[in-house]
């Protein structure tokens, strides 16, 4: 069984996301002007559905991160041993 850790920690996000290809991102046609809207870590290398993400800096991510009082949910390693995606976004 692979264990799941949990963090709000930017640096802990951003060296998990960065070892699997993962950038920041936000869902299409969410959010205005003054809000990014839904978050998400893409992974363009895994991922055939490129067109319904749209890429943001770092900075703006975790503004919208912090201002959401998320945590980071996620896996190192798959139960097989496996290098993991798996992640999610939950309340603080």
């Amino acid at each position: 069984m692979s264990a799941s850790k949990q963090t709000h920690d930017h640096e802990e996000i951003k060296r998990w996301a960065s070892a699997r290809g993962g950038v920041p991102a936000k869902v299409k046609g969410t959010g205005n002007t003054n809000d990014e809207g839904v978050l998400r870590i893409h992974f363009p290398e895994n991922s055939e559905n490129k067109d319904d993400l749209e890429e943001i800096p770092w900075e703006d991510f975790f503004e919208k991160f912090d201002e959401e009082q998320l945590d980071f949910l996620y896996q190192e390693k798959k139960a097989d041993g496996e290098v993991s995606t798996f992640h999610k976004f939950v309340n603080r």
